[in-house]
């Protein structure tokens, strides 16, 4: 019993994992109906890991489930973007204040590798979300911390999607230049307090 329902598990994280991709790169607009009929038949599945997967990332808020109709894509919204960085930039900050102080010397220098990667991509939207999901991805995984890598590993999806197109305001780049090279000297000095007050600073809390 224990296997199938393991099995099921892993079924339904392949669905969530194939469902929640085509949204985060766009294959899936904002809008987009998914009936789980279809996606079950697509992926050769019964409907039941369909459903549950839908369920997840209406969690997350990457969908809108309609009972007995159909599943909507959700719209990237100013809230949305307003309430990702906010709750990114608070995770950020309890991932460099816990990371930060359990790095290597090594690991803190591989970091300083990832912060340069934000100021090269500081004019390029696109790029720039990349490097700073790197970051921020580093600083997680570097926490040591298995509550807040499953939380985060959960939300990474919208956390990515949402904040995709987000670029910074117009006339603060020298500003959030000076943040990111200041984080960058925090984080090689292994400062955790510094760190995780200007891990938020990137986003704007």
């Amino acid at each position: 019993m224990t296997s199938i329902r393991e099995s099921k598990q892993l079924l339904a994280e392949e669905v969530f994992q194939h469902i929640g991709a085509k949204i985060v790169d766009g294959a899936l607009e904002p809008g987009h109906r998914i009936r789980d009929v279809d996606v079950a038949e697509e992926l050769h599945v019964s409907r039941t890991p369909v459903r549950e997967a839908l369920q997840r990332l209406e969690r997350l808020g990457l969908v809108t489930m309609y009972p007995s109709r159909y599943t909507e894509v959700t719209t990237v919204t100013p809230e949305v973007v307003e309430q990702t960085l906010e709750f990114a930039g608070y995770q950020a900050g309890v991932a460099a204040r816990m990371g930060i102080a359990r790095m290597s010397p090594h690991e803190r220098e591989e970091l300083a590798d990832l912060v340069d990667g934000m100021c090269a991509a500081i004019d390029d939207a696109e790029q720039l979300s990349e490097a700073r999901w790197a970051v921020f991805s580093y600083l997680s995984d570097r926490s040591r911390n298995i509550q807040h890598q499953v939380l985060i590993n959960d939300a990474s999806m919208a956390l990515f999607r949402n904040l995709r197109s987000w670029t910074l305001p117009e006339g603060d780049r020298e500003r959030m230049l000076r943040i990111y090279r200041d984080f960058r000297e925090a984080a090689l000095r292994g400062d955790a307090d510094d760190s995780e007050r200007l891990a938020r600073a990137m986003y704007y809390v």
